[in-house]
């Protein structure tokens, strides 16, 4: 199976399953000299992990890292960093019951028809639990943005029906983490919440948006024609499971504007060439233009519910497959770490590849 690296200068490979003994992060391509904070990417995985509130799945985790190689008293060496995270809550025999059964939506079919031979425990390399790697080796990713200024959060926007009605810039990004949601919204995360203890209930479960933002962007960042910098975050988005949907700015409500509305002014601020809007998103022409950097991404209900459903299974014969186990009954308050890993990824590969442009 390839596809499992993902960036050109700075690369990740992440492997290992669900109900493996372990799953982990190999990253290739960290500059030497950079601090790495151990407890920093504790905390990030920390915020991605199962069972860290009542509306998420309770499979007990700690995700506890380990740092197996690159890092010498507290700073990378240049050489490859990996990483390693030991399963201790695996329940296999919650997924006996689907050994030959292709469960809807999932990726039971697609993998059994691709390679002949399926890890069918919790989806295999196919599971979320991939992300934990991802979230990893975004934590090394976002030291390093950080010290050349670049930040970014996540935050939820939108569970189901229930729509944050705030611009990204007019949150405050220490609100996230205030609630089980992470929604900077009190009121609206408080009916968030509600929404999905609702749906849980019933057995079933429901998508949502994450919102993320990059502030402290230089200029010039994107390699067109094929990696411009929207790009590598579509494709960065687009591959965490459950993902349906990704615009960056004006995204797909800027088609009702017009194009006198839509454009995007130059102004001189001080010295400093600005925009007086940013429908752009702070990226044009696949290149960064120092405006803030701002996208949505759009996770499908979660695929596992606890109803009968009619399938098939290997043999083409008609089923009925039930959930069991313990599953989310929606994704995106923990995807909000897993989109700051991998738009940190992005930027700090596209920061990295910028230099060897200025050489």
């Amino acid at each position: 199976m390839a596809g499992n690296t993902f960036g050109s200068a700075f690369k990740i490979m992440t492997y290992g399953e669900s109900h493996g003994k372990a799953i982990g992060v190999v990253i290739d391509g960290c500059p030497a000299g950079l601090e790495i904070d151990p407890m920093q990417i504790q905390r990030d995985l920390d915020r991605r992990r199962p069972g860290q509130s009542k509306i998420v799945t309770q499979r007990k985790e700690s995700d506890s890292v380990e740092i197996l190689s690159g890092v010498f008293e507290g700073k990378s060496t240049g050489t490859p960093i990996s990483m390693v995270i030991f399963n201790q809550d695996q329940r296999s025999k919650d997924y006996s019951h689907i050994a030959t059964k292709f469960r809807p939506s999932h990726a039971d079919f697609t993998y059994q028809q691709k390679y002949g031979h399926r890890d069918y425990r919790g989806g295999g390399r196919s599971s979320a639990r991939e992300t934990a790697a991802r979230v990893a080796g975004g934590a090394v990713a976002r030291a390093l943005i950080q010290s050349m200024g670049v930040e970014v959060f996540a935050y939820v926007d939108q569970v189901g029906h229930i729509i944050l009605d705030k611009r990204y810039d007019a949150i405050d990004p220490a609100q996230i983490d205030q609630n089980d949601v992470r929604c900077p919204d009190a009121a609206t995360a408080a009916k968030m919440e509600e929404y999905i203890k609702e749906i849980r209930k019933q057995g079933d479960t429901v998508g949502g948006v994450v919102c993320g933002v990059v502030k402290g962007c230089p200029v010039g960042l994107g390699q067109p024609a094929f990696d411009k910098l929207h790009a590598d975050l579509g494709k960065a988005m687009l591959s965490i499971n459950a993902c349906k949907g990704f615009e960056y700015g004006s995204g797909f409500g800027g088609v009702a504007m017009k194009g006198s509305d839509h454009n995007d002014i130059f102004e001189n601020q001080e010295g400093q060439i600005v925009t007086t809007t940013n429908h752009s998103g702070g990226i044009q022409g696949g290149i960064s233009n120092g405006m803030d950097i701002y996208f949505r991404v759009a996770f499908k209900p979660v695929a596992t519910i606890m109803q009968a459903q009619k399938s098939v299974d290997e043999d083409g014969e008609e089923v009925e497959v039930g959930g069991k186990g313990r599953h989310d009954p929606c994704v995106v308050p923990r995807a909000v770490a897993i989109v700051e890993a991998m738009a940190s990824l992005v930027m700090a590969d596209h920061m990295l590849r910028s230099r060897s442009d200025q050489v």
